[in-house]
């Protein structure tokens, strides 16, 4: 049986400082990194923005008064969807590691992901049961398109 062993840190070469990393052509830098972190940092950073906003409202927004612009819900139903809500956000990143490996790609299943996040927050403006429950469940599928493949464009672009 050949069994190959990890080469030692100490005996690898030092990287020379005159190695140059290749670049892409037309890519300009952004601060000293590939053009397209900005894109991603700022997807990532809208993503997180939408989720603990809804995080910091959800349940303010259910157990509030029908009279008030709520829904009305007792606090123990708007408890339970919150958590649905919480737990499925994480949840929905494994089927869509595998829908991103398997059928579209990194890249698509961040942008998809994209898009189906702001068309649930569209829903959800709509004053109605149906669409507030549709546009959980899009920001759901699209948070696990979007959260678990932005780190791996990023590890495209190193």
């Amino acid at each position: 049986m050949n069994v190959r062993l990890p080469v030692p840190v100490s005996s690898m070469p030092a990287p020379s400082a005159d190695v140059a990393v290749p670049r892409v052509p037309g890519d300009t830098a952004f601060f000293g990194h590939p053009r397209g972190l900005s894109t991603l940092f700022f997807t990532e950073m809208w993503e997180r923005f939408s989720y603990y906003g809804m995080r910091a409202l959800l349940i303010l927004f259910m157990t509030a008064p029908a009279a008030a612009g709520g829904l009305g819900f007792d606090t123990a139903v708007a408890g339970a969807i919150y958590g649905l809500y919480t737990s499925s956000v994480y949840m929905a990143c494994l089927p869509g590691g595998w829908i991103a490996d398997r059928l579209v790609g990194p890249r698509r299943a961040v942008l998809y992901g994209g898009i189906l996040i702001a068309t649930g927050h569209f829903s959800m403006a709509v004053p109605t049961l149906a669409t507030f429950y549709l546009g959980l469940t899009l920001i759901v599928l699209g948070t696990g398109l979007l959260k678990g493949n932005v780190a791996v464009v990023v590890g495209y672009l190193y």
